[in-house]
C-alpha cells in the first residue's frame, strides 16, 4: 500500500476538492489541467517556462515507469506542457483512471521539484496552489 506524505495528502485533498462530489470524467480532467496551470504560473518566473516543461516530461516518465497502466496515457502526449493534449488524454480515461492518472502526475511534479530546490522553497512557491482550493468552496457547490 502506497503510503503518503503529508505534502501528497494535501495535493490529494486539493485535487478532490476541485473535482467536487460526484463530478464526471470533464470535470476531473478540468481539474488536473487547472491545478497544472496553477503551477505553472507559481514556477515560470523562477525556472522559466522550459524548466517547468522539463519536470512535466519528467514527472510524465516516472509515472509511467512507475505505475504501467499509466504508460498509454504518457504514449499520448507530447513533450511539452500541452494542458490541450493532457486534457484530451484525460477525458478518454475512465474516472477513476483519470483521477488516479492525475493524484500521480502532481504528486510526482511536486517530489521531483522538492529534489531540485528543496522541500520548503517548494513548500512555499506552491502554497497557493493547494491552500485556496482547500479554503474555497468547489464551483459546483457555489450555485442556489
Amino acid at each position: 500500500m502506497l503510503t503518503l506524505s503529508e505534502e501528497s495528502r494535501q495535493i490529494v485533498a486539493s485535487l478532490a476538492h476541485r473535482v467536487g462530489p460526484d463530478a464526471d470524467i470533464a470535470r476531473i480532467a478540468q481539474a488536473i489541467v487547472s491545478t497544472l496551470q496553477d503551477m505553472d504560473a507559481a514556477l515560470t518566473a523562477i525556472i522559466g517556462q522550459q524548466g517547468v516543461a522539463a519536470l512535466y516530461r519528467r514527472s510524465l516518465q516516472l509515472c509511467a515507469s512507475a505505475h504501467p497502466r499509466l504508460a498509454g496515457t504518457y504514449d499520448s502526449l507530447q513533450a511539452s506542457l500541452d494542458v490541450t493534449a493532457l486534457n484530451s488524454v484525460l477525458v478518454e480515461q475512465s474516472e477513476a483512471d483519470a483521477l488516479f492518472f492525475g493524484q500521480v502526475l502532481l504528486t510526482t511534479f511536486y517530489e521531483l521539484l522538492t529534489t531540485l530546490i528543496g522541500p520548503l522553497l517548494t513548500a512555499r512557491l506552491l502554497r497557493g496552489v493547494w491552500e485556496p482550493s482547500l479554503s474555497d468552496t468547489p464551483s459546483q457547490e457555489n450555485s442556489p
